[in-house]
């Protein structure tokens, strides 16, 4: 009977130390390509205002696509690249073996609060959501705005080459 319950034992600390380590695994430090999608809910644009011909608004929506260097201390922070503001903050990070959770707190030119999400249930693949609410500065009255921004990213290796690493929020 002792023996099976330290084999029992032994095979659940084993199990526990293969899953921290494979979920470890899953978030590569390294070079990411990430494609962005920017969708305004409600824009800054004062009701009215139109675009010149062959001029887009740049709160009509749009797509990019970057190179991010995602460090080991992002990893281990966040678990994913979290851009830097001065008048942003990261606070109730939640993480947990293929995902994580957390708000933004933004005050000065734009104010609100958003909710971000990341996901990365393979290796090399990741989601990630931001979702916005709050004001911005828009000349002397400050206009309501709401914006979503869905992202997804490929690992392309472990050296980043010439991209540099993002600034980590100072939090």
């Amino acid at each position: 009977m002792r023996k099976t319950n330290l084999w029992i034992t032994l095979c659940f600390c084993l199990l526990a130390v293969a899953i921290s380590a494979s979920a470890q695994a899953i978030r590569k430090p390294g070079l990411w390509e990430m494609t962005t999608t920017m969708t305004w809910q409600k824009s800054p644009m004062p009701p009215g205002m139109t675009m010149p011909p062959g001029m887009k608004s740049p709160f009509s929506g749009s797509t990019i696509t970057s190179q991010v260097c995602l460090t080991q201390a992002m990893i281990d922070k966040y678990g994913a690249p979290v851009s830097q503001s001065k008048d942003c903050k990261i606070v109730n990070v939640s993480m947990h073996a293929t995902g994580m959770t957390a708000d933004m707190i933004c005050s000065g030119k734009m104010n609100g609060k958003g909710h971000m999400e990341s996901s990365w249930p393979l290796g090399n693949q990741a989601r990630g959501k931001v979702h916005f609410e709050g004001t911005m500065q828009a000349g002397p009255n400050p206009m309501q705005v709401e914006w979503t921004s869905d992202s997804t990213s490929t690992y392309k290796g472990p050296d980043c080459g010439s991209v540099k690493p993002m600034a980590m929020p100072s939090n």
